[in-house]
């Protein structure tokens, strides 16, 4: 695994609050009509398109990893946090998880059906994030879908110390960019937005959430890709 000092700092804030973490966060079939909407499209998309497996990057304790593969999708989880993996491995041992890194992902070239990034890329900063989508199209097959949903913001940057439950304090940065400047980045990796969603906020939460859908297109190769990258 990489080591970069944001993710290293990302790494050690899970791991310490992991196991609370995996208590307080809903499972998907709790969360509303409309974000288990987007679940059920994306996960038609990729099983119908039957182009590979799918990888929830970000992956936490791999509830909705386990819901994806509940609607019928070949998934499988990713996560920086080694402590996180544990625990989405005892919780659902039919399912294959792993530690990594959404920025460098081991799966090979044009291998993946689709690519989930649900909550998980906020904590990437903003000058990253090209890099990261860039990731995301190289491993997806051409053809292959995205879904990525966060919250967004006028870029904005906070910096807070989180505990869930009893779990020793944790820092964790985190980033809310606009909705076009995601929809911009995503395009400029190589992607054609399918869908777009602006959610308002739920009742407690200041952030409005936004979804992507995007498609890697079906004449896409790793040698365009590196074309395209090398001229930015």
């Amino acid at each position: 695994m990489l080591k970069v000092p944001y993710l290293e700092q990302i790494r050690r804030s899970y791991d310490a609050v992991a196991a609370d973490y995996a208590r307080s966060v809903k499972d998907p079939a709790e969360l509303d009509p409309l974000s288990r909407a987007v679940l059920g499209a994306f996960a038609e998309l990729v099983t119908s398109s039957g182009l590979g497996p799918t990888a929830d990057v970000g992956c936490g304790p791999g509830k909705v990893t386990a819901y994806l593969a509940g609607l019928g999708v070949s998934a499988f989880g990713v996560d920086l946090s080694p402590r996180m993996i544990e625990l989405a491995r005892a919780a659902h041992p039919e399912l294959r998880f792993e530690a990594g890194s959404m920025t460098a992902l081991e799966s090979g070239d044009d291998e993946l059906g689709g690519i989930l990034a649900f909550y998980s890329t906020h904590h990437l900063p903003p000058k990253e994030l090209a890099a990261a989508y860039g990731e995301f199209h190289r491993t997806l097959a051409p053809g292959g879908h995205l879904l990525l949903v966060t919250r967004v913001g006028e870029e904005e940057h906070q910096r807070r110390t989180y505990g869930y439950g009893d779990g020793d304090p944790a820092p964790f940065d985190s980033y809310r960019l606009p909705a076009d400047r995601i929809a911009g980045l995503l395009e400029g990796a190589g992607f054609a937005i399918t869908a777009q969603m602006l959610q308002a906020p739920e009742e407690g939460a200041k952030r409005p959430v936004a979804g992507f859908l995007a498609r890697k297109s079906a004449t896409a190769s790793r040698a365009a890709w590196m074309t395209r990258t090398e001229s930015a």
